[in-house]
């Protein structure tokens, strides 16, 4: 039996663990190291590798590890929304790796190699068959895309925060519903439900909200004196709050789209427009496998039939996973054999190995 198989009294199964660290939440998983399926799951708050809460790395490996395992695991992967595996000293790889290895240690979790991949990456990887090459879009919080070769992203596309890019991501269509009530209340904008929805959402108080199915007529009705009410009541909701924590506002233009809302169908359309320009920057060849991971996508999404009709025309079809935890798994074992192999046993896997 090989090594990897066995603790050091020779029967007792040894285990690997795969993490997925993303802008809304950090999910862990434990499983045996020859395969099977997970035997240990824990879940916390974000884990965006260039601003890696401890904490949450350490609550969701406490809540995915018994105390009795945490000797048995010889190798783990994780995969980080802001991290890349472009260069040894890529910044947000070195935290990634700094923040889960004091992580790891202070749970008293024995491990071998420690890697870090990218959130893109380990969702790839989660695709039936733990694929080596293709393409692979991210949209939840965030929003990514690109091209993996060898199971590393060597394009991307996108991705570069709230602040800067993301567009078509969770917090973008959250920040634009806002902006549409905004517009709406000054003046400038077209009635839309998402005035009244996003100011509840925010505490706007009832008295001075917009009516809630908007019209012409409606919309006039809302006074004057009303609309600066609600927006000297939004503004500051708005502002006083992370400003990624505006993607938890998604949902409400995906339900407004949903009754045939015209603004809200509108930042939907805009962001799979978005989505759609990362993926055609990559130059996708017709046919090409593309991975794609989030909570804006899979079978419930609201951007999943949009984007379908988008990429159709370009001979590409979504493989959806639900998130880059099994991914992360199949790397952890791929590492946990590469360990073993000889001249490999008593390398240390750190960022630049």
């Amino acid at each position: 039996m090989s090594d990897v198989n066995r603790d050091s009294g020779g029967s007792a199964p040894a285990y690997v663990i795969g993490l997925d660290a993303g802008g809304t939440r950090t999910r862990a998983v434990l499983a045996p190291v020859g395969g099977g399926e997970p035997e240990g799951e824990g879940v916390s708050g974000p884990g965006n590798a260039l601003t890696v809460p401890g904490a949450h790395l350490v609550e969701a490996l406490a809540r995915a590890v018994p105390d009795e395992l945490r000797d048995r695991v010889v190798a783990v992967a994780g995969g980080f929304a802001g991290a890349s595996r472009t260069a040894p000293d890529e910044p947000g790889r070195v935290k990634a790796y700094a923040a889960l290895t004091v992580a790891l240690s202070r749970l008293g979790i024995g491990t071998g190699p420690v890697e870090i991949h990218g959130d893109i990456e380990v969702a790839f990887a989660a695709a039936s068959g733990c694929p080596a090459d293709g393409l692979a879009l991210v949209a939840g919080t965030g929003a990514v895309a690109g091209r993996i070769d060898g199971r590393a992203c060597t394009e991307t596309v996108a991705g570069d925060g709230w602040l800067l890019g993301d567009d078509g991501g969770g917090f973008w269509i959250g920040r634009e519903a806002v902006r549409v009530a905004l517009r709406m209340a000054d003046g400038r904008g077209a009635p839309t439900a998402l005035g009244a929805s996003v100011g509840r959402a925010l505490g706007v108080p009832e008295d001075v909200l917009p009516p809630e199915a908007p019209g012409p007529y409606d919309v006039e009705s809302w006074t004057r004196a009303r609309r600066e009410a609600y927006r000297m009541h939004l503004l500051p909701a708005a502002m006083d709050r992370p400003p990624v924590r505006l993607a938890d506002l998604a949902p409400l233009a995906a339900e407004a789209a949903r009754h045939r809302d015209p603004v809200a169908e509108g930042i939907l359309a805009t962001a799979a427009d978005h989505l759609a320009d990362a993926v055609r920057a990559l130059a996708p060849r017709s046919g090409e496998r593309i991975v794609a991971t989030g909570s804006l996508l899979g079978p419930d999404g609201p951007l999943t039939d949009l984007l379908t009709a988008r990429f159709r025309p370009l001979g590409l079809t979504f493989d959806w996973v639900r998130d880059g935890c099994r991914g992360a798994v199949a790397l952890a074992r791929r590492t946990a054999e590469d360990a073993e192999a000889p001249g490999r046993a008593n390398t240390p896997h750190r960022p630049g190995t």
